[in-house]
């Protein structure tokens, strides 16, 4: 199926003029979105609030790093407009396939199973132009919304340990309540910055948003906190700012820091991401993900406790 017909069938199945069959089919929607959620033991979000500072990167690597210790992981591309975590994989150009339990998604490097808007887009599809609405692959607001609950209602996750949600930046500041109203089971969210004084601006005010929306922020990662040689392996600052001031103001742990790293960073522009366990910036990633499950079991001791 071509792609534009695929975007139009999403939008026409989304689309009713009677407002009490919308009502229906929403209802009908979470539903199933629950049901493909209770075979998912941790469901985590992404997110910075500013663009720029890697934060695909840092979830999909997150996610390797979760699949590296044996876990089953998934990951859903919510960034709808400038889709990249497929390209990242190695699964650029690939699709959903359709069955009749639902779409099965593609997997990826150590077995991650993926889910993005890139897989719905040719490369002669723009990413934004200005078509109808009905084939135009920038979705606003409401219609942004449903294709979010599309994707978790429709995706055959199956059973996974962790799902990771790659949440819009900067603008799309509406995403993390909407997806932690889709999953009310959400454990956290785990938020990217660099140490730039203007990046940490936009990051506390995202930290405080969120945590108004009811979401549990679990801790800060600080991306390009420097640079790595790749020819000597030197690491030297980037930006000024101090991310560990910001995270004592907010009360919340500092993950971990990762360094911008060319050599890796190509790796992952050209779709064969580097899986050494033996790399240091790979090493860096798990050390965090150690500490996110350090907080996620600390939190079910707590639960079982109360």
């Amino acid at each position: 199926m071509a792609a534009g017909k695929d975007l139009k069938s999403i939008l026409t199945k989304l689309q009713y003029s009677d407002d009490a069959k919308v009502v229906q089919q929403i209802t009908a929607q979470m539903k199933q979105v629950q049901a493909r959620m209770a075979g998912i033991k941790q469901k985590l979000v992404v997110m910075s609030g500013k663009g720029g500072v890697g934060k695909s990167m840092t979830t999909v690597n997150l996610a390797l790093a979760f699949a590296r210790q044996g876990a089953k992981v998934g990951l859903l591309d919510v960034d709808l407009n400038g889709p990249c975590v497929p390209r990242m994989m190695g699964l650029h150009g690939q699709s959903l396939r359709m069955t009749p339990e639902g779409a099965q998604p593609p997997v990826g490097p150590l077995g991650i199973k993926v889910a993005s808007m890139d897989f719905f887009l040719d490369d002669a599809s723009p990413v934004r132009w200005k078509g109808p609405m009905d084939l135009s692959p920038v979705w606003l607001g409401l219609m942004e919304m449903n294709v979010i609950r599309e994707f978790l209602a429709d995706v055959v996750w199956g059973e996974l340990d962790y799902l990771l949600a790659d949440l819009p930046p900067g603008a799309a500041a509406d995403k993390p309540p909407v997806i932690a109203g889709f999953i009310p089971d959400l454990a956290g969210a785990i938020v990217v910055t660099t140490p730039s004084e203007v990046a940490s601006d936009v990051v506390q005010k995202s930290v405080t948003y969120a945590r108004d929306m009811g979401i549990r922020v679990l801790g800060i990662v600080e991306n390009m906190s420097e640079y790595r040689c790749p020819s000597c392996g030197a690491e030297n600052e980037l930006f000024e700012g101090n991310t560990e001031a910001m995270c004592e103001v907010l009360d919340l742990p500092l993950l971990g820091r990762v360094p911008f790293d060319r050599k890796f960073a190509k790796t992952f522009d050209k779709g064969q991401p580097l899986l050494d366990p033996e790399y240091p910036t790979i090493q860096k990633y798990q050390d965090i993900v150690g500490r996110i499950q350090a907080l996620l079991d600390y939190k079910k001791v707590l639960a079982e406790k109360l």
